[in-house]
């Protein structure tokens, strides 16, 4: 038990440490190349943090397990919209740029609602069966890859405060690449020895899955966010959350589709719902309390809605 709880603590602080190299040479690339924090969070670090869901829904899809791939991804998008963007916001709150609003929420949204509507399309209208159909995931392939080329043609940039020293680019790459190593391989030894732990106070395998496995695999945009928080870095946090739920999606549920279709069978309605208001939380963010920011009220709002959920699923476990 000492041994796992010490590894726990090393996994922990691989992620913290992680976390803040990914954030310094992130912020480095930005300045260097002239592209937005907030671009960088929504593609490369976005990415970069979103590879434990990779892992784990193209596993889980090679195994024909759609419920594997379905349900991680639909738990690590409301967990880092609710839980993640609220903590961050209470942190700093996050200013919302024209760009924002006009094209990255709206994606975030209709990219949710492509979800439901492909994965639920016999339930709706009576076409074909629930769920994710090779063609459905070669279409969100496709849209992956056109967002991410009209992301990098982006020029939306929000200046913020900036004490950060400045890094030679070959340097900001090792440490992005580093950095999202240390997140990967920290949070994964995290959720092992966590799980461990748990189950040898007699914890229930579903409470775990419910807890530390889904919210272990987006350990990474926590700590990432958490660290962007304190360095005063809100556009690369906001697109971390957003370039991650976007690219769980998109590619990853996408990539599994392809991999093998995946039925929505097994989906909670609740949990699709919840998905959804999570989506539009972050555009009703931009109407509450001070408009184009997601500011502290917006974040206790999201926590609550985080906090509701999880209740409701242990009541129902």
């Amino acid at each position: 038990m000492l041994v796992q709880i010490l590894l726990l603590l090393i996994g922990l602080a691989l992620v913290v440490f992680g976390a803040d190299y990914v954030v310094e040479g992130a912020s480095s690339i930005a300045r260097k190349f002239g592209l937005s924090e907030f671009v960088i969070g929504l593609t490369i670090v976005g990415m970069g943090t979103s590879a434990p869901e990779m892992v784990v829904s193209f596993i889980g899809a090679a195994q024909g397990n759609a419920d594997i791939s379905i349900g991680n991804v639909i738990g690590s998008n409301i967990f880092n919209t609710l839980l993640i963007l609220g903590i961050t916001a209470l942190l700093l709150p996050m200013p919302i740029t024209s760009g924002n609003r006009k094209k990255d929420i709206p994606v975030n949204i209709l990219v949710t609602v492509m979800l439901v509507v492909l994965g639920l399309k016999n339930t709706l209208f009576g076409i074909g069966t629930d769920g994710l159909s090779r063609v459905d995931g070669g279409i969100l392939i496709a849209l992956f890859l056109g967002y991410m080329i009209l992301s990098f043609r982006q020029k939306d940039p929000v200046q913020e405060e900036d004490n950060s020293r400045p890094i030679k680019p070959w340097l900001a790459v090792l440490m992005i690449l580093g950095g999202l190593a240390a997140l990967v391989f920290g949070g994964n030894l995290f959720v092992d020895s966590a799980t461990y732990v748990a189950r040898s106070m007699g914890v229930s395998d579903k409470f775990i899955a419910i807890t530390i496995l889904a919210g272990g695999t987006s350990l990474p945009e926590l700590a990432t966010c958490v660290a962007a928080a304190v360095k005063k870095k809100g556009q690369l946090a906001l697109g971390n959350i957003i370039g991650s739920n976007i690219f769980n999606i998109l590619l990853i549920l996408g990539g599994s589709a392809l991999i093998h279709p995946l039925s929505f069978e097994g989906i909670n309605y609740v949990d699709l719902g919840i998905l959804l208001a999570s989506a539009l939380a972050i555009l009703a963010a931009c109407r509450i309390g001070k408009r184009n920011q997601i500011d502290r009220l917006d974040g206790s709002l999201f926590l609550i809605l985080w906090a509701a959920y999880m209740a409701y699923l242990i009541i129902n476990l």
